[in-house]
């Protein structure tokens, strides 16, 4: 097996899209070498605990109402390419992602990483959940089979706060500056959605390395 970490953040649509062509790479290759882990890298690490109005949030970030337009006009046609019919005009707010990082770990460690994950993306993108609540990030941990009684126990103190927010500064000290960032066998950083020929070719290429 080969290890596929990937630093993401469940706000960046770019994160969901790379997803989105991984997912369906790996469902091409059943018999890929991956064994995929998801660690934290905040866009925001700033963003205030309670998040903030989405619109002011984009206006503010990309210089204007304009500049926000233009700045989602590639993401919104690189989600349809892959296959992803996200509800921007859904999403009131933008939250500060510190619990639902938290919650991903917490994940991990029951084996339940990636559906939590896929969760996250799905709640945010599509249904326009605030994913900042501890009440929806409750919902989605019951939805993955995990407890959400302990989960909402967990949000409630500061239980791995500063883990999450060591592994989001190691991330950066190692060069990440932005994410979907994948690294292939603890070696080979590949930064970006790549699209799902390019994983295609790198399972071929793993699979052939380990046949010969």
């Amino acid at each position: 097996m080969v290890k596929l970490d990937i630093m993401s953040d469940p706000i960046c649509p770019w994160c969901y899209i790379g997803k989105s062509y991984l997912d369906r790479a790996l469902e091409q290759a059943p018999d890929h070498p991956f064994t995929i882990e998801w660690h934290p890298f905040q866009l925001n690490p700033e963003m205030p605990a309670e998040g903030m109005d989405r619109r002011e949030y984009l206006e503010g970030k990309f210089g204007g109402k304009d500049g926000a337009v233009k700045a989602y006009m590639p993401v919104a046609e690189h989600a349809q390419k892959a296959g992803l019919d996200l509800n921007l005009d859904g999403i009131r707010r933008t939250p500060n992602t510190l619990d639902a990082h938290r919650l991903i770990h917490w994940a991990g460690i029951e084996g339940r990483q990636t559906a939590v994950v896929s969760s996250l993306f799905r709640a945010y993108f599509k249904e326009g959940r605030d994913i900042g609540e501890a009440e929806v990030l409750g919902d989605i941990a019951d939805s993955c089979g995990l407890d959400a009684s302990i989960i909402l126990r967990l949000l409630a103190s500061d239980a791995d706060r500063e883990e999450i927010r060591g592994r989001d500064a190691a991330a950066r000290e190692m060069g990440v500056t932005s994410v979907p960032t994948f690294i292939i066998g603890g070696q080979h950083a590949v930064p970006g959605a790549q699209p799902l020929e390019l994983w295609l070719k790198v399972i071929a290429e793993m699979t052939e390395s380990a046949a010969s």
